[in-house]
């Protein structure tokens, strides 16, 4: 448990991070973790999912929950004077939640509705692709909502014993944030939560099999979606912050390499970018861009450029300069609220078991040099990689087009 007293706020934000997530399932029940979160929403023992929902409305709060690969957050804002309110209702909902079969049927309805309005967006199924093929035959290749024959193949009885294995003590962190005390936190937590023995913890086995090199997914669309991806570090990899001024020069923002280069200077596309991810033992940097069909070459010709001058020539000063000016001033931003707070406290102590001061943080990404920048690039981005596209191309003729790059 952590909190953090913020004096001057008028919210209070609560939350339980479970460590559990969906790199965490077998493969048949793909999903089961995602599932779980909409289910104890739905109602507990005590509540109904409109009394829930009604607690929280009447006082102009939020209650909500996600799904990542590597744990499933619960959390709740309320007005500051409500705060009891929050930790009630997540020690009801996290300890004595109602799993219902009807539940289970309704929810089953509503997350395929939700796989299929994924499918039918472009960018999300590239994502996906790129994602299987940068750790093929591994959990975290698969979708966090799952597929949707897991989806329909999932019983009530799959999730009642996944939410009996994993949803004990050793697996969940109570967070909070606000113009609060530790100690009365503390005995409110108590009450709300009931007791019990500590419970296992996930056996995580990093990737083994060789990325793919090239996914197509041909369909009749406007647009071709590109995403190309590289292995990353893990989340307590030393050259972790070294990748984030690298993604940043990269594609991060709006001063990047690939935004002036593929849609200011060229206009080739209205969306481009990259980004990074870190998971306990791994992580990944992937590219994106959307383009007219017929410049799917250009555009993957002007990347590779691109990645080639930061492998061999690295960043200049003033992108270096840049880079860490953004990533520091950003993540002091994004903590002016008391739920970001809260978020920050549990992510760390669910994945790391400690939480890194917010000063020690800066100074890690204040401390990446040129040299650190360059051996980070060839670490990464010198290195096999994986492409995925969504749209009216075919895999032969993607394929073609990398060829007579490398050739050239």
């Amino acid at each position: 448990m952590a909190t953090e007293r913020v004096p001057s706020a008028y919210s209070v934000a609560t939350g339980v991070w479970v460590g559990v997530g969906a790199r965490d399932e077998p493969e048949p029940l793909s999903g089961v973790s995602h599932f779980l979160e909409h289910l104890l929403l739905k109602g507990t023992e005590a509540r109904s999912a409109h009394e829930l929902a009604a607690a929280v409305d009447r006082v102009g709060g939020d209650l909500n929950a996600f799904t990542a690969k590597e744990y499933t957050a619960y959390y709740c804002r309320l007005p500051a004077d409500q705060a009891e309110v929050g930790v009630q209702l997540l020690g009801d909902v996290l300890t004595r939640p109602a799993l219902r079969a009807a539940d289970v049927e309704n929810e089953r309805q509503v997350i395929l509705e939700e796989l299929a309005m994924d499918d039918d967006t472009p960018e999300d199924v590239v994502h996906g692709l790129l994602a299987e093929a940068i750790f093929p035959d591994h959990p975290l290749g698969r979708e966090t909502a799952g597929s949707a024959k897991t989806v329909e193949d999932i019983t009530p009885a799959d999730i009642r014993g996944f939410f009996e294995h994993w949803y004990r003590p050793a697996s969940m962190v109570f967070v909070a944030s606000g113009p609060i005390e530790h100690e009365q936190v503390l005995e409110a937590v108590a009450s709300a939560f009931e007791g019990g023995d500590g419970g296992p913890t996930p056996e995580r086995t990093p990737p083994s099999v060789p990325m793919r090199d090239v996914v197509v997914d041909r369909r009749r669309i406007e647009q071709a979606q590109l995403a190309l991806g590289f292995r990353g570090v893990g989340r307590r990899d030393p050259d972790r912050e070294a990748l984030d001024v690298i993604d940043h020069v990269l594609g991060g923002g709006l001063s990047s390499r690939l935004f002036e280069e593929i849609r200011e200077r060229r206009g080739l596309a209205y969306s481009v970018g990259s980004a990074t991810s870190s998971y306990a033992d791994v992580g990944s940097l992937t590219i994106y861009a959307g383009t007219n069909p017929a410049q799917v070459g250009d555009v993957l010709q002007l990347i590779d450029a691109e990645l080639a001058k930061l492998v061999v020539d690295g960043v200049d000063d003033d992108e270096l300069e840049v880079a860490v000016g953004y990533l520091t001033g950003a993540y002091v931003m994004g903590l002016e609220d008391t739920g970001s707070r809260m978020a920050r406290l549990g992510a760390l102590l669910t994945t790391t078991r400690e939480i890194r001061p917010v000063a020690e943080q800066l100074a890690r990404w204040r401390a990446v040099t040129h040299e650190d920048v360059r051996r980070v690039a060839r670490r990464v981005l010198d290195q096999p990689r994986a492409l995925a596209v969504v749209g009216p191309v075919t895999e032969a003729a993607v394929r073609g087009r990398r060829s007579r790059r490398r050739s050239a």
